[in-house]
């Protein structure tokens, strides 16, 4: 799971991400909001944890852009603003929670499982595209009505494109969704995980197709153009 946490507290920062990898996920931190808006949009998150007072703009004015873009990644805020008003704020801003520094790290620890398990329990649907149907967070994928087993690199992989059927995926929301804790999946990498599960989807009729300059698109159809 991929977490990002955006805290201009050194400190904080550092014991956070330590914690949190620790305990397995997969964490980026940074400091600055224009870093984290930037992150949001261009990778598939699980959470984000995020401080009201940085240094180059309001935490809720980050909030209110993702949520404009219609990002529906959780957002758990840490912040020393305690009045009801801020909580309201930031709830109204499209937050998820709201922990109030300081905090114990345990809680924080436990709001966050409960905000991905909430996040994940909200996407268990099944999506469908052509032949294909795939039951969101679960490794269930059935072609023309029969099961098919995927590695769990391509089932990730498949998840996403599949999540964005008909818009483009670039590498780096790929890289972030398949590179392991503390990893980074190189151009090459990323190719060969799209050769390996085009081949496995080419006989359903089902493409993912190279945008030159841009990333992938999954398709239920052959189309003219790249393959």
């Amino acid at each position: 799971m991929n977490l990002l946490i955006i805290e201009d507290d050194t400190e904080l920062r550092s014991a956070l991400q330590t914690l949190l990898t620790q305990r397995g996920y997969r964490v980026e931190a940074v400091a600055r909001a224009r870093e984290g808006i930037t992150a949001l949009l261009a990778t598939e998150y699980d959470l984000a944890i995020v401080d009201l007072a940085l240094p180059d703009g309001d935490g809720l004015a980050l909030i209110r852009a993702l949520r404009r873009e219609r990002r529906g990644v959780p957002v758990l805020v840490i912040t020393a603003r305690d009045a009801v008003d801020d909580r309201v704020a930031g709830l109204d801003a499209g937050a998820d929670d709201y922990l109030i520094k300081p905090f114990e790290m345990q809680e924080l620890e436990a709001r966050a499982r409960a905000l991905i398990r909430r996040s994940r329990a909200d996407r268990a649907r099944s999506i469908r595209l052509g032949p294909l149907e795939l039951t969101i967070g679960e490794p269930r994928v059935l072609l023309d009505g029969e099961p098919v087993d995927l590695t769990a690199r391509e089932y990730a992989l498949l998840e996403l494109l599949a999540l964005r059927a008909g818009r483009v995926v670039n590498k780096a929301q790929i890289s972030g969704r398949l590179a392991g804790p503390g990893e980074a999946l190189s151009d090459a990498a990323i190719e060969v995980a799209i050769h390996r599960l085009r081949r496995r989807l080419e006989p359903y009729d089902l493409n993912v197709r190279t945008v030159r300059g841009f990333g992938y698109l999954l398709e239920a159809a052959s189309s003219p153009g790249e393959g």
